[in-house]
């Protein structure tokens, strides 16, 4: 087991990110010239989705670079977190433009526009293509971090949405209901608000400092005092600086013999190979306070 307590280097995702970003700057800027000339909203909407995912690939991709940057005496972390706070921005952003179309999508119920078909089959397709591009460039990477996990879903549902267009036009070209618009603007909205708001979770979750998913700190608890010697443990803390980043510090009371037959050193090694290997989220960076029992008296009321 490594007592390297620096942050382990995070992995090179920019290039990816870069050729999504381009794929999809392209993208937006076929839309939006398919949106100006025939007026659909669901096409609109589409290009707005693309846009602000193009701002959330760029931010993503700002956040790789400094994701690499090495820590320093200031920043001890260095910019692990930068992916947190990425993430974070983008569902931010999702969760305006949703509201934005499903608000938009509702008054174009009522007053349907006409919209030519033809073309927006054309640009839906052109906005389709791309985002498949994009997918499978970010596919094999997916789930490497949370920020990568943001780009990938933001992708995803771009391609969605450019299938509600293809759909909605042919709709209208073979049946002249011109409300089906508006219908893919719906469709496109649901589908970004449920993401938004689980990615915004996930983000304010790991700033809120919550234990890992997969890690119960009751179980971890009571496995450290499984330990021969030790006798109680205390002020117990876990959380996620980044993704594949879990850190935990506890304070741990052992037998006051310990310290005078040198076998505090081995409890140490003990308890850190515990978390490292025992539970299902590996935390190989953890903090122990190895305390005598007699030292419980003058701790503070707020370690629990």
């Amino acid at each position: 087991m490594t007592h390297d307590h620096g942050p382990p280097g995070a992995p090179d995702h920019r290039t990816p990110l870069a050729i999504a970003f381009g794929v999809s700057v392209v993208v937006v800027l076929a839309q939006a010239v398919g949106a100006w000339i025939t007026g659909s909203l669901a096409l609109l909407v589409d290009t707005a989705h693309v846009l602000t995912d193009s701002a959330g690939l760029l931010m993503a991709l700002v956040a790789a670079s400094l994701t690499r940057r090495p820590p320093t005496t200031r920043r001890t972390w260095g910019y692990r977190r930068a992916e947190v706070l990425a993430a974070l921005a983008q569902s931010t952003l999702l969760l305006v433009v949703g509201a934005y179309v499903l608000l938009e999508a509702v008054r174009r119920l009522w007053e349907p526009p006409e919209v030519p078909s033809s073309l927006m089959v054309v640009f839906g397709v052109v906005g389709l293509a791309g985002n498949v591009v994009a997918m499978a460039v970010l596919a094999r990477r997916r789930d490497a971090n949370l920020n990568l996990r943001a780009a990938f879903l933001e992708v995803l549902n771009d391609a969605l949405g450019s299938v509600a267009v293809v759909i909605a036009a042919v709709v209208i070209a073979t049946t002249g209901w011109q409300r089906a618009d508006a219908v893919a603007a719906l469709v496109i909205g649901a589908l970004i608000l449920p993401r938004a708001i689980r990615l915004l979770r996930q983000a304010t979750s790991v700033l809120l400092e919550t234990a890992p998913p997969g890690l119960n700190l009751d179980d971890v608890r009571a496995h450290l005092l499984e330990v021969p010697h030790v006798r109680d443990v205390h002020d117990l803390h876990a959380s996620l600086i980044a993704t594949g980043l879990p850190v935990i510090t506890a304070h741990v009371v052992v037998d006051d013999d310990c310290f005078r037959d040198g076998h505090a050193a081995r409890i140490l090694d003990e308890l850190q190979e515990c978390v490292a290997t025992h539970f299902e989220v590996a935390v190989e960076h953890s903090t122990f306070q190895i305390e005598p029992v007699r030292h419980q008296r003058h701790e503070h009321p707020t370690h629990a």
